[in-house]
């Protein structure tokens, strides 16, 4: 599976984007898709994920302001960002797994495919 993220830039605080995970060379169906994030300076974190079922996971920091969403018909995943906070800046990227495991879908090391990664600068 390859994957390419898309849907950065820049924004103004309280502002939203989109972010999109396409995917190619598989069928997409069947796998978990996670979202991270990296500011610089820090360690990789779980945004949030959604599987193959549509369940979805979200990370306590952007709870009620981000939310995944997948078109299987598309091979494609979302991620919609509201209410852009500066602290949101960073590198996001997609990643997906056939076989994570439901308790550590957080664990970027449980992920095998990984997008090049889009960068998401907020203003304030």
């Amino acid at each position: 599976v390859q994957l390419q993220a898309s849907g950065g830039g820049l924004v103004q605080a309280g502002g939203s984007l989109s972010l999109h995970c396409a995917a190619s060379g598989s069928t997409f169906s069947g796998y978990t898709v996670g979202w991270f994030r990296q500011a610089p300076g820090k360690e990789r974190e779980f945004v949030g994920a959604i599987r193959w079922n549509g369940i979805t996971y979200i990370a306590d920091s952007v709870k009620g302001r981000f939310s995944v969403t997948r078109d299987n018909a598309k091979n494609t995943v979302y991620l919609q960002m509201n209410s852009l906070k500066p602290e949101d800046t960073a590198v996001y990227y997609c990643a997906a797994c056939r076989t994570c495991i439901l308790s550590s879908l957080k664990d970027f090391r449980q992920y095998t495919y990984w997008g090049q990664g889009t960068l998401v600068t907020v203003s304030s």
